[in-house]
């Protein structure tokens, strides 16, 4: 008999009875995909089929249930969108059903290294101790090169950490990704040589398929500190191999444009933790960046602090990674987040420095904000 794992989903129904109903729909559904009567004896039905384990009433006080089904390894065939499949493939078109959690087992962590760098290494890079993160964004599209280089230069004489493109910037014509990358990495190696300081460039390497990787070795080997995709766009076993490529070694941050839909539905697809956290760390992202609450986005405060909590819990083999807040940062809610969040944290701030008249004094008295 293989292992198996499990995944808990949130269920809408009315009673216990319609639960039950689909949460085994859900077990045919994402395993054999056929109906319960044909199911075949033996192995199929008893390793292969998905089996309800547990049924409860939501303890949320949603209008509905939660259904803990597990699957045996052997339907995932050691392939990481095959898990995904598993998860939550067919089942995610149907409404009112949410994945709530993950529960893995060792084949699936054999698959899933995880992160290469996680927390740990993004701080290594920094050159910080046990403290929080701090991340910029030079934008907006339309800037030319040189005004892009000139932003990036000015964020990492301020102490930001990390400095990465918008993720809107690819391959415009105002800035296309090669020649920016080598002028945003020189621009930062221009103020480091000034501060002393140990800032990293993240280009966007998101962009086609046939791209993707080229676009990351160069950033290696052009000097680049991290690498920033969006794997909603990308694909979500981009990051996963880009992890685990032994050519290739840099950190990886998480975008999460085109995301929203997995997460905005109170009963349809994905919890805030099991996506931005979970998932996310299994794909291999060493920092995951979400939106704040507070924003511009809608994301509450105990969705942010439940995304934060799964980047470091013990997933029993990959490495804790770091949360990146961003959006509806500003100085005055800097005693705010830290209170939120502590200090296993990456702040993405953009806008609020940018329209200052002085960014390098404004990353500056960010700094000493978040340190205080």
């Amino acid at each position: 008999m293989a292992p198996r794992f499990s995944v808990t989903y949130f269920i809408r129904a009315s009673d216990a009875e319609e639960a039950k109903s689909r949460a085994l729909d859900i077990a045919l559904e994402q395993t054999v995909e056929i109906p319960r009567s044909v199911v075949p004896k033996g192995y199929v039905e008893d390793e292969i089929l998905g089996r309800l384990e547990t049924l409860e009433k939501d303890p949320a006080g949603r209008p509905g249930y939660l259904a803990q089904i597990s699957y045996s390894e052997d339907d995932v065939g050691g392939d990481f969108l095959q898990f995904l499949n598993i998860v939550f493939g067919n089942s995610s078109i149907k409404p009112g059903l949410k994945v709530e959690d993950i529960s893995l087992s060792p084949g699936i962590l054999a698959i899933c290294k995880g992160p290469r760098h996680g927390i740990a290494g993004l701080r290594a890079k920094a050159g910080i101790g046990d403290t929080p993160l701090l991340m910029s964004a030079i934008k907006p599209v339309g800037l030319s090169t040189a005004e892009l280089a000139r932003l990036a230069h000015d964020f990492a004489l301020g102490g930001m950490h990390f400095v990465k493109d918008d993720h809107g910037l690819v391959d415009q014509k105002t800035s296309p990704f090669k020649g920016r990358l080598k002028a945003c990495v020189e621009a930062v190696g221009e103020a480091n040589a000034k501060t002393g300081g140990r800032t990293s460039f993240v280009p966007n390497i998101t962009g086609p398929a046939t791209l993707i990787v080229e676009r990351a070795k160069q950033a290696q080997e052009m000097g680049a500190g991290a690498v920033m995709i969006a794997p909603a766009l990308a694909g979500y076993d981009v990051i996963r191999a880009l992890a685990a490529d032994p050519s290739f070694s840099l950190p990886i941050v998480s975008h999460p444009a085109f995301s929203g839909a997995n997460v905005v539905s109170p009963d349809c697809g994905f919890s805030h933790r099991s996506f931005f956290g979970t998932l996310h760390r299994l794909m291999g992202a060493d920092a995951v960046i979400y939106p704040n609450f507070g924003g511009r986005f809608g994301f509450t405060r105990e969705e942010c602090l439940s995304i934060a909590k799964a980047c470091e819990e013990d997933l029993g083999g990959p490495k804790a990674i770091v949360a990146a807040p961003g959006g509806g940062m500003t100085f005055n809610r800097v005693p705010e987040m830290r209170e939120a969040y502590g200090n296993d944290v990456m702040y993405l701030i953009g806008g609020a420095l940018l329209q200052e008249p002085n960014l390098t004094d404004a990353c500056r008295r960010l700094v000493a904000a978040v340190y205080a």
